[in-house]
This record gives structure tokens, sequence and C-alpha cells, in this order.
């Protein structure tokens, strides 16, 4: 199918994130009344700034510029930051003065495609610059091109006003409609409006979607108030199609009755829902967006959506909405693609345009319409789906010329700046940031970025790009590294410190030890990497507790421990990986003979007490909600006390609580000397080695530890721990 990867797989353009060198951002606070967004509409100081201090350095610059005075390492950049910024103020002060600002012009979706009034008039509104006709056929009209002609404005937008026929709207709910329009060449084209709010898919004619006019007689009544945003972010990434034991697709009610309630249980407070937005290939895992407006047909209707959301809310969950507006699906027939006739209208014309890895088209992000399409596309799915937040797919593919492909990223900041970098693309970023954050406080939004540019994650008025929080991509790559090539006895303890710790530290991080690229086909997760085939024969609690197993569940639940108490400022995990989901994921497709049995989550396995699934489940679920209790995500930095090649421990101190861990894979420790800051009496509040999470239950978890006055591995005082091989221990002062 056009639009799509002969696999059906989404390739990562972005290389492996290196470890390289950046200084950490102090801790400041600002002043605020010095600096303004340059916007009459948006001359209010984002909150975010509040957490950095200039009592040392006086009021920060004005001119977008403030982030090379917090970071220094910036300065001889300071002429592209400040003109990136210019540029962002440029795009906010054209809209202010020829759409009445921001806040107005993302509300495109209130004035493109389909508008409804009150008595059923019905008007339809469609930007195609390139064609030379347009009309709106459908169902309603017989398909008739001629009936409904649209008029052309000075920029290109087509619309029809349809007055109610008989005191009813104009079009039926539900029946299908299109925009036929006539080319330069006098050919004819067919295409889905571009605003579609509903696409379906008819599979028994031919696998080609429909747009559909929605108008359901009942709108959606929002029963409960969104959640407080979390302190802790603990991100549950989840796909709804995949998220049952059975052969086929999941639906959006089906996930709020069944997987909801596990994914409160578990104690996550945020879910990041994959794969909504509208694309006609299932195997694209979403990634090859059609319809940016239209929740996927294929789990459900909008107000089973619009339910989801709303449930999770009760839940006191946090809903955030992978969205791509990296690149979009080159179907011409149900996507944006050629649209107008054109290969320029929503994307740069020729190579530019396109993507070749991705097998996709790149938007043009210095286009007025564009940009009109994209962040009124943000706002639709906070106003009219509730969503709390997005994670930005894709974010190193938009942010340089080269998308990443071939380029390390070593280390330099000179390759942040410069010819490489699509400051168009950085721009719309920062607009989008500065928009969400202004009219929605309490937006939560997520940058995929392999790249470590420096500022992603500053306020815009800084001089940043304006994201809250960018994922850790180099962590899971250093785990299944670890796995693949090396031997317990040879792991590094200070590499494993030195990737968990080497961010930008002032900007917040998402850790995690794996996600959904892991879980992919092509790849392993961690507990295949483990464990392999003993997964299919050895999980039985009746059946030999195997080496391999022994191993592979003690280190499933160090490695999380460690790198969501070390890794950052929040924490994710894939859908299923919490309880080392025995299978890959690969979508139906023509490799696989169309095949759901490895497109599903068999959460059967965690509810089956014979099965030690059930256990890692137990393990991450108080995981969680010791997290929640001390949070330690949003603590400062912890302070690394022990790092010991030798005896393979790793001693820390976040939150006030004290994290030992024994990678050893052999040897045990009795009386083991730590040391720690805070003195007093210590228990132990998490251990991996808990028989109820599939441990040896050798460490007394009632066991009260005493510190002694003494300096131990530069702090002020020690205690004295028991730690087999393969556990680690949190220990809280009482």
């Amino acid at each position: 199918m056009p639009g799509s990867h002969p696999d059906g797989l989404r390739l990562d353009a972005a290389p492996t994130e290196r470890p390289h060198k950046t200084p950490t951002i102090p801790n400041r606070t600002l002043n605020c009344s010095s600096i303004t967004s340059g916007s009459s509409s948006y001359s209010q100081i984002n909150r975010r700034t509040a957490s950095y201090n200039m009592s040392d350095s006086g009021p920060l610059p004005t001119d977008g510029t403030a982030i090379t005075v917090i970071d220094p390492w910036l300065k001889p950049f300071t002429d592209s930051i400040r003109h990136r910024y210019d540029e962002c103020q440029k795009w906010i002060k054209n809209i202010d003065q020829s759409e009445g600002g921001l806040e107005k012009f993302s509300r495109g979706y209130e004035m493109f495609g389909f508008i409804v009034k009150s008595d059923g008039t019905v008007t339809y509104r469609e930007w195609a610059p390139g064609a030379k006709e347009a009309s709106l056929v459908g169902d309603f009209n017989n398909w008739d091109p001629a009936s409904q002609p649209m008029t052309r404005d000075d920029y290109g937008v087509w619309s029809i006003t349809i007055p109610p026929v008989k005191g009813a709207c104009a079009i039926p709910h539900n029946s299908k409609v299109k925009i036929t329009m006539i080319k330069e060449d006098g050919s004819r084209i067919y295409r889905l409006p571009a605003w579609s709010k509903r696409v379906v898919q008819d599979l028994s004619v031919s696998p080609v979607y429909d747009a559909v006019f929605w108008n359901p007689p009942q709108k959606y009544q929002w029963k409960h108030k969104k959640p407080a945003r979390p302190e802790s972010l603990r991100v549950y990434e989840a796909h709804v199609g995949i998220s049952s034991p059975e052969h086929r697709v999941t639906t959006y009610t089906e996930f709020k009755n069944n997987i909801l309630p596990r994914i409160a249980a578990l104690g996550y407070n945020t879910i990041q829902l994959m794969a909504i937005m509208e694309h006609a290939y299932y195997a694209s895992f979403g990634y090859q967006v059609t319809s940016f407006f239209a929740a996927s047909s294929r789990y459900g209707t909008p107000e089973e959506l619009m339910a989801l959301v709303d449930e999770a809310h009760r839940l006191g969950i946090t809903v955030l909405l992978d969205v791509v507006h990296s690149h979009s699906s080159k179907n011409v027939d149900d996507g944006l693609n050629e649209y107008d006739g054109t290969d320029h209208q929503y994307f740069h014309g020729g190579a530019k345009g396109r993507h070749e890895l991705w097998d996709s088209r790149l938007f043009n992000y210095g286009s007025h319409e564009v940009l009109r399409f994209l962040l009124s596309n943000l706002r639709f799915w906070i106003e009219e789906y509730g969503f709390d937040g997005f994670r930005f797919d894709g974010v190193t593919s938009m942010m340089y010329t080269h998308h990443g492909i071939g380029t390390g990223f070593s280390g330099g900041y000179h390759e942040y700046f410069g010819p490489g970098v699509d400051e168009e693309a950085v721009v719309y970023l920062m607009m989008a940031n500065e928009m969400l954050h202004n009219l929605y406080p309490n937006i939560i939004t997520i940058a995929e970025d392999v790249s470590g540019m420096p500022a992603l994650c500053v306020p815009v008025p800084l001089g940043g790009v304006g994201f809250d929080y960018r994922l850790a991509m180099a962590v899971p790559d250093m785990w299944i590294k670890l796995l693949k090539e090396g031997q317990d006895e040879d792991w590094d303890m200070g590499n494993i410190c030195f990737t968990l710790t080497n961010r930008r530290h002032g900007e917040k991080t998402i850790a995690y030890a794996e996600s959904h690229d892991q879980a992919l086909v092509g790849d392993k997760t961690l507990a295949f990497w483990l464990m392999d085939k003993e997964m299919y024969t050895n999980m039985s609690k009746l059946s030999e507790f195997t080496p391999i197993v022994e191993r592979g569940m003690a280190l499933h639940k160090m490695i999380r421990l460690i790198t969501h108490a070390l890794g950052g400022e929040g924490w994710l995990c894939f859908e299923g990986n919490e309880f080392g989901h025995p299978e890959w994921l690969d979508f139906p497709r023509a490799g696989n003979n169309s095949s759901f049995q490895h497109a599903r989550r068999q959460f059967n396995l965690v509810d089956d007490q014979l099965l030690r699934y059930g256990q890692l489940w137990e393990f991450d679920a108080a995981l969680q909600k010791t997290e929640e209790k001390f949070g330690w995500l949003h603590s400062p930095q912890a302070y690394i006390s022990l790092k010991h090649e030798g005896d393979k421990v790793i001693v820390f101190e976040r939150a006030g609580l004290l994290f030992i861990f024994n990678f050893h894979p052999n040897q045990s420790f009795v009386d083991y000397r730590v040391g720690i800051q805070q003195p007093g009496k210590y228990k132990i509040v998490l251990s991996t080695d808990d028989e109820k999470f599939g441990g040896l239950n050798r460490i007394d978890t009632n066991s009260e530890f005493f510190t002694t006055p003494f300096e131990w591995n530069g702090r002020a005082n020690y205690l004295q721990v028991y730690i087999p091989t393969r556990t680690a221990i949190v220990l809280a002062v009482e």
C-alpha cells in the first residue's frame, strides 16, 4: 500500500544516541518581570521558567538568549539561538496581525472541514490552491460533481454552504463524502476532506478509506474533571489495538473496561496512546498518518474514544497522545499527498519533501496554512477528545535537514546549530510549545529526540524549544548492548551510572529500560534477551526454577529499578513489558500472512497464578507505588557514593532513600558497608528478592539498619547490609 514500508515496520532514521558531555544547568529563579514573549496574546511568562535563579547573575536577557547565560557552553551559538527566537516571534506577530492571534489561528477546525450550525446548515471549507475547480460530493447528492460546486477565495480556500433539507441537517449523519477537484491539466481527482473527523475503511470492497460526515444526534457528555498534572510522570505506553490476548483488534471500549483498571492498579499516573491518528495501514504502528483529525475507526467511534479518556480521568490518569507531525503518509487517495494535484501543498516539493528512509512526505513548516493545520491539530485533540498532552514523534527527523540519517551526534555543540538544522521545523516546535503551554498551563509535551539538542526542554522565552520532557533514548540501547554483547561479570558499573545520569540536568528526561521499539519484531525485549526460549518452557511455578529464568527475572527487576530511580525525571513502560511479555510485536501484514499471533498482549499470563509473569507484574506495581510515596522522580538528581567494579555494587541516594544494587553474578556480601548522609534507623521499603516478586527471599525485609557516624564513601555516616547476588534493596529512614 502506498505510504507504508514494505514490511510494515516503522524505521527510525535517527541513529543511536551517543553519550556526550553536557554541562549541568544550575537551578535558578527567573526574574519574570524582565522577559516578555513578544506577543500581546502571550505576554504572560510561562510558569515553567520559575526554576531558574538569577540571584547570582542579575536579570536575564530578553532577546531569547537567556539560555546562553544559564548554559555558558551555548554562548558561541548566541546568534543562532537569537535568530530562531526572532523567527518564532515574527510568526507570532504576523499571526496576531493577520489572524487575530494564535488562539484563534489554532482553531482552524472550527473554520475548515465541515461546520454544522444548529439549524442543520453545513459549511464545508478546504484549502486547495492548486485546484482549478472543486465540488463536494457524497451519498447526499449521488456523487454528482455538478450538484455542489465550491467557490474559491484569493488564498486558495474553497467553500460551500448547504442549507438544511426539510428541517434536517443538509448532510445525513454517517454518510460518505469526498471533495473532487479539477487539476491544472484538466483531469479530475477525488480526495478525502483533509479535516475529516471520521474516516472508515470498507474492507468488503477494497482496502480503501472513506470519509464520512460525522454528526451524531447526541454529543458526548464529559463526566469527569482532568486530574492534576503529575509531579512524577509515570507513563504507560499503550496501543489500543493490541490490548487483548485474542487474535483481533481491540476496541476503545474494551481498553477502557479491561486495560485502564490494570494501569491504575499498577500505579501509573499517565498513559500515552499510540496509533490513534488515522492510518490506513495497521502495520505502520500509526506512524504513517493519513487523516490527522480522525481517531482511528478500527477501534470504534469518536465517542468511544472520548469515553476512554473520560474514564482515565476518573481514575486519576493523565492521557497523552502520540502525535506524528514529523511526516505524513505518501498515500494519495486517502492521505494528504498531492492533495490538490501538486506535490507542494502541505509538503516541500521535490526531494526536500520526501523522507526516503520512512517512505513518507515531509511538511513545509514555513507555510502559513501548514502551520494553521498542524497547530489546529494539536488544539483539536485537546478540545475535542480531552487529551492532556502529547509525545511528539520523530523530533530528531524534524529538527535536522539530514533527519539524523548517518549522523552520530558525537557531542559537539556545532552539530545542533548551523546549516544542518531545519530552522523552520524548530520554530514550528517552539510555536507549538508556546501556544500549548500558554493556553493550557497543565499541558505536558514530550520530545522523541536522540540528538541531545541543547535547550530542547527549556521554555521558549529563555531561548529553548519549549518541551517539558525528552526521552532518554540512549538508555535502552545501553541495556540491550550489555545483554547482547557481554557477560554479567564484564558489566562496567561506572558506564552504567554514567549513561543513566548523562543528561542535561535542568531539562527533564523520561527514562525507560525498553519501549515499543525494543518490542518490535527484529529486536528483542529485555525479557527475551535474558531468558529467550525458556520463557516458553520454564515460566511455570510448577517447573524448575532454572538458572536462566532465575537470572532473567532478577536482572529484569534490577534493570527497571535502577533505570527508574537514576535515569531521569520521568518513567516510561511499554504495554506488557512490565511483566516480561513472552512475544515480540508484529502486526498483520503480507510478510506474516496477515496474522494477529504477535499483534496482541497476553494479559491472561499475569492472571494465571501458576505462572511467574504475575510476579514481575507485582514488582512493577510495587516499584510505581514506592515512587509515588517517596517521589524520587521529581526530586533532585541522585548522589552516587559507590560504583565498585570488583564487587559489581552500585549505591546512591535520592529523595531521602538509599538504593543498593549487587549486580555480581555469583557473589553475595554480608555486612556490606555503604555510605549514607542522613543518620537514623533505616528499613527496607522495596526488595527485588521478595518471594512475591519471584525472588529467593534471602533478605529479611523486617530488618532494621542503624547508621554509624563515621565518614564512608564521601558520606557522613555508614550502615551495613546483606546484599545477595543479583539483588537490589531500597531503604528509607524511619
